[in-house]
């Protein structure tokens, strides 16, 4: 069946889906799971303003991967609750891109992504990350239907 699955999360409800049933892919399977999320580049202006208010103890911790390593590390508790090995991959970037780029370096054989912003006109001037991913993507893609 599958070896490895690739999945993407912004920690909303809908990426939750995703994961879920991402989570219950690779239980079935035996694949490892890579939880994939992006990130914006934070201006280095900010992050020294943040890390300067912060105790010294915790200031190596304030960049613009915090939030999204929050995030990460959710989705990988509900796959590590299953007894599956999983990796997380903070990205800086577009979230398609990131989760294409995690698949080819994992040599995933599945990628799972939720139907997020797949309706609407937006999704024509945009695009959308299923979207995206499902016509560059190296392996087969599943969509969960998650709105």
């Amino acid at each position: 069946m599958f070896t490895r699955i690739v999945v993407g999360t912004d920690g909303s409800e809908t990426a939750a889906e995703a994961v879920s049933q991402a989570v219950d892919l690779a239980k079935l399977s035996g694949a490892q799971l890579s939880i994939v999320s992006a990130y914006e580049p934070v201006p280095k202006r900010r992050v020294e303003g943040e890390q300067q208010g912060a105790p010294a103890d915790v200031q190596h911790e304030i960049g613009p991967r915090e939030d999204v390593n929050l995030v990460l590390d959710a989705a990988a508790a509900v796959a590590r609750k299953e007894g599956l090995e999983v990796q997380t991959h903070p990205v800086e970037g577009n979230p398609a891109d990131a989760i294409l780029n995690v698949a080819e370096d994992t040599g995933a054989d599945l990628i799972v992504v939720g139907n997020k912003g797949m309706a609407g006109a937006r999704r024509f001037l945009l695009g959308s990350v299923p979207n995206n991913v499902s016509h560059h993507a190296p392996c087969s893609v599943i969509i969960v239907r998650t709105t």
